[in-house]
């Protein structure tokens, strides 16, 4: 089999599905689903949303300047595609979707409790690119379920099922297949 020739578009697959969460001056509040997102730098540690102008959370973000990523597990499948769905405009999102409310660390936005990774974000810059508006933002703060933390101290998302997203379907991650510098790792001698 050979390769053939698709149209130019976003073929960067599979992206993490997460609940972004906002709050407007006025204190309501919203989620919403966005999986055009991703690490941008490390020091400091900044990541970006896209979001399109007319959603609903759009306004949020903008005037607040602030947002969280929750990321996602199997078991919020559901939630994530129905906060993807529906608009904020109509219903509460968070009570329709059967996800809890806790307050942040740093920003006004809400974290949704069932996420095993909760980050706080606070906007640097927002581009417009197109259909997408890219928030650049500056991570503040970062919570953890302690129920992923093993004795040393070391976090296991993997143990969570995280979601990702790709072509219109959630998938949840599966088998782990090396970790990072294992592929030229010295192999330890055997004792004799």
């Amino acid at each position: 089999m050979g390769k053939t020739d698709f149209k130019p578009g976003n073929m960067l697959y599979p992206l993490p599905a997460v609940l972004v969460t906002c709050s407007d001056k006025d204190g309501r509040d919203n989620v919403l689903t966005v999986a055009w997102t991703g690490t941008v730098c490390t020091n400091p540690p900044m990541l970006y949303i896209s979001v399109r102008p007319e959603r609903y959370s759009y306004a949020f973000i903008k005037e607040s300047g602030e947002f969280a990523v929750n990321l996602t597990t199997a078991a919020m499948t559901r939630a994530v595609d129905f906060c993807g769905v529906r608009s904020g405009r109509d219903i509460d999102k968070f009570a329709a979707a059967g996800l809890t409310r806790i307050p942040a660390a740093v920003v006004k936005a809400p974290l949704i409790s069932e996420s095993p990774v909760n980050i706080e974000c606070r906007v640097r810059d927002v581009i417009p690119l197109g259909s997408h508006d890219m928030f650049l933002a500056e991570v503040v703060h970062v919570t953890v379920d302690e129920k992923y933390m093993d004795e040393k101290g070391t976090f296991h998302l993997d143990q969570a099922g995280p979601v990702v997203y790709s072509h219109g379907t959630y998938f949840e991650l599966g088998k782990a297949r090396g970790s990072f510098g294992y592929s030229v790792r010295k192999k330890k001698k055997k004792r004799k």
